[in-house]
């Protein structure tokens, strides 16, 4: 990113609460931690986001026979009640959740979403459209501005203002949010140099462990990623478009250290239970 010199005069106070900011992590030094303001406040806002909450979740049968995946309690309260309250906290209140198996009852639960202070509104498939299918059909819902998508059935404690920042600054067409993973077989594993990804693996292609860097299935995207959907067919994988995009230099990739889990099978499931129990 290009930068300019600048000599600024503060009040003494004010800068004082400035270089509070500086952990030496986040944010480096006085000049980041200024940056780091004026971004914040001058950043295009992004309020938007969509959960993928379809899926039928057959690996953790018999509790998806009568509850969806997303709804499955961790902590008193299901999977995406605590995802909801992240992204409020991040002030995202404009939520759209694409249901299908047993969507009535997140409707049921979450209603328009008041009771939780944000806004919910809902998109209903009477078949399996898939992960890219299921965004699809939302294009003239999202509009023109940049968006998130995060999968219904994952848990974490994602700084949602932090990835937004990073996505804007790279002014590409979709940024991943990545994490590690000790046996990274089971997700898709990525192959990243600077900030941009140069390989996508998807975990159906049998390839072996590539890399320990897997997506997490949370995505901003700018409204420009519909043009990549294919047109012949309706049902299609988000991941197949993000590898589309990934040969033509067009996504980014924002790793976060943080807690996260994929509570996509038992043993998953088991240990966010344990996690969110100790807190």
């Amino acid at each position: 990113m290009r930068r300019s010199r600048i000599t600024i005069t503060l009040e003494t106070n004010l800068l004082k609460k400035i270089d509070r900011l500086i952990d030496k992590k986040k944010i480096r030094n006085r000049s980041h931690a200024i940056e780091y303001i004026v971004t914040q406040y001058t950043q295009s806002s992004v309020n938007k986001a969509i959960i993928l909450a379809g899926g039928r979740g057959t690996q953790l049968r018999p509790y998806t026979y009568e509850i969806p995946k997303s709804m499955l309690p961790v902590g008193g309260k299901p999977i995406i009640e605590h995802l909801i309250e992240q992204l409020k906290a991040n002030n995202i209140t404009d939520i759209i959740i694409a249901i299908s198996y047993l969507g009535d009852k997140i409707k049921k639960y979450f209603g328009d979403g008041s009771r939780f202070g944000v806004n919910i509104t809902y998109s209903e498939e009477q078949e399996d459209l898939m992960t890219g299918g299921a965004l699809s059909r939302l294009k003239d819902q999202v509009g023109q501005d940049t968006f998130l998508v995060v999968h219904g059935d994952i848990m974490s404690d994602f700084s949602f203002s932090d990835f937004i920042q990073f996505h804007k600054e790279q002014s590409t067409s979709a940024t991943v949010a990545l994490t590690t993973n000790a046996e990274p077989t089971a997700f898709g594993q990525i192959k990243l140099q600077g900030t941009h990804l140069t390989k996508f693996y998807l975990n159906t292609d049998g390839a072996g462990t590539k890399s320990h860097l897997i997506h997490t299935g949370i995505y901003a995207f700018e409204p420009t990623i519909f043009n990549e959907f294919p047109k012949d067919r309706a049902r299609f994988s988000l991941e197949d478009v993000i590898q589309h995009l990934v040969s033509k230099q067009e996504v980014s990739g924002f790793v976060f250290e943080g807690s996260w889990y994929d509570v996509g099978n038992p043993e998953n499931y088991e240990k966010a239970i344990k996690e969110y129990n100790k807190e």
